[in-house]
């Protein structure tokens, strides 16, 4: 029976997915800040990691500073200096693939005849997908990079239950809060750019819990962001039911200008 009725669901919502996937492949511009955070979060940690450091001939480990905060990630007594500074500053960077889905995902809801959930779990997952694929894409490239040019050690170092978690379950589950969010204030207000901007707050706490860490007064366990991923999705269930009983497919494009 369950296995019934997700059948059904995926053939109400097939229809509107395509049609999402066609105007994304009409306005690929939509795409251009995912791309553009992509590169960022590639450039930035390599640069700092791995190009400055040849470039100006000083090591990573000649910082004290660098080397005492480098600790509270926990590395591996066998890794060097450089190696702990490595795995630390990539580790940090890591958090930036959370605010890659979320700085694309938004997209402003149009009245359709499908029900109100089919139109919602369409629209999130068609918003969704683009953008966690591209995140996908330059996170491999962001490991490999990492196995090819870190110090011995760090590449393994990084294959860890914290990088799993980040990349699995806070990512997505922090797309799918500011996307929800968005979904809801779009019923709300009107216009898209409003929902939009309301759906991108959740990059301010994760953009906080980034300063935090880089300062090394606050370093999340695997445990913690376990729990922060959870909670994640505990509040994007509460945002769904929300949605769905204050969403207006009739008026909403009266409303929005």
């Amino acid at each position: 029976m369950e296995a019934t009725g997700s059948r059904m669901l995926m053939r109400h919502i097939r229809p509107l997915l395509g049609k999402e996937f066609l105007d994304l492949a009409r306005n690929k511009t939509t795409l251009v800040p995912v791309a553009i955070v992509t590169v960022l979060s590639l450039a930035l940690p390599f640069g700092i990691a791995i190009a400055i450091p040849a470039m100006t001939g000083h090591a990573l480990g000649e910082d004290a500073d660098l080397v005492r905060v480098s600790h509270i990630a926990g590395a591996a007594a066998s890794l060097s200096d450089d190696g702990r500074i490595q795995l630390f500053l990539f580790q940090q960077f890591l958090m930036m693939f959370l605010i890659t889905p979320v700085t694309g995902a938004m997209a402003p809801l149009l009245a359709t005849p499908l029900g109100t959930f089919e139109l919602l779990t369409a629209k999130v997952v068609g918003a969704l997908l683009p953008t966690m694929t591209i995140s996908g894409i330059g996170l491999a490239l962001y490991l490999g990079g990492i196995a090819i040019f870190a110090a011995p050690g760090v590449g393994s170092a990084m294959a860890s239950a914290r990088t799993f978690l980040l990349v699995a379950l806070v990512a997505p589950a922090s797309a799918l809060v500011s996307l929800q969010a968005a979904i809801l204030i779009s019923s709300r207000v009107n216009d898209a750019r409003t929902a939009q901007q309301f759906g991108a707050l959740i990059i301010i706490p994760l953009a906080g819990l980034m300063v935090a860490q880089f300062s090394g007064s606050l370093w999340l366990s695997p445990a913690a962001l376990a729990l922060i991923g959870l909670g994640l999705l505990i509040v994007w269930l509460l945002l769904s039911l929300v949605s769905v009983a204050l969403f207006d497919r009739e008026t909403i494009l009266t409303r929005w200008r």
